[in-house]
C-alpha cells in the first residue's frame, strides 16, 4: 500500500488540499479545545500526510474537535482543517476504530434520545450511557442534586410531533455521508 494513499483519499473525500500544509501551526494555535487533545490538529494534518492512517482514525482528537471551524479560517492555505476532522470521524467509524471512544458512544445514544422524545431526556440518556459503560454510579451525586434543584426529570417532556421529528432525524442519518 503506498505511503500516499491515506493522503489521497482524505483529500479526495473532504475535497481538502492538505498536502499544501506546511505546519505553520495556526489550526492549532487557534483551537480552544487543543489542550484536551491527544494529537494536536497539525500534528493530525501531518499524520494523514505521512500516511499513519491507524493514528489518525484512532485518535480521541476527532471526537474532541468542536467544529467551530477556526482552524479552517486560520488555515493560511485555505485547507478546511474541520472537514477533514469530520471524513475522519466517519473512516473512524467504518473502520471500527471508533468503537472504544466515549464521545462516539455518547453522540449516538443523544441523537437516538432526541429522535424519540423530541429534545433530550437526560436521566435516559445518562442511564443508557452509564448501563452500556457499566458505570452504574458514577454520577449519582450529581444527577440527585440536579433532580433537587429541577434541572432534570424523572419523566420526559416530549414535543407533540416526536415521532415526525424521528422519522426525518433517521432519513437525514441515512443520507448524511462525507
Amino acid at each position: 500500500m503506498p505511503q500516499f494513499s491515506f493522503l489521497n483519499e482524505i483529500e479526495t473525500v473532504s475535497k481538502a488540499g492538505i498536502s499544501s500544509c506546511y505546519q505553520c501551526c495556526r489550526c492549532t494555535n487557534g483551537c480552544p479545545v487543543a489542550q484536551d487533545m491527544d494529537i494536536v490538529p497539525h500534528r493530525l494534518i501531518r499524520y494523514i500526510i505521512d500516511g499513519e492512517r491507524e493514528k489518525a482514525l484512532s485518535s480521541g482528537t476527532i471526537w474532541t474537535c468542536l467544529n467551530c471551524a477556526t482552524c479552517s479560517v486560520r488555515c493560511p492555505n485555505g485547507i478546511d482543517v474541520a472537514r477533514v476532522f469530520e471524513t475522519l470521524r466517519v473512516l473512524s467509524v467504518e473502520a471500527h476504530l471508533a468503537t472504544a471512544m466515549d464521545t462516539r458512544l455518547f453522540d449516538e445514544i443523544f441523537i437516538e434520545n432526541i429522535s424519540k422524545h423530541g429534545r433530550l431526556y437526560e436521566m435516559e440518556a445518562v442511564m443508557r450511557y452509564r448501563l452500556h459503560k457499566k458505570e452504574f454510579f458514577g454520577d449519582a451525586d450529581m444527577g440527585l442534586a440536579m433532580m433537587r434543584k429541577g434541572r432534570i426529570g424523572l419523566t420526559p417532556h416530549n414535543i407533540r410531533d416526536r415521532k415526525k421529528l424521528g422519522k426525518v432525524m433517521r432519513e437525514m442519518a441515512g443520507k448524511v455521508k462525507i
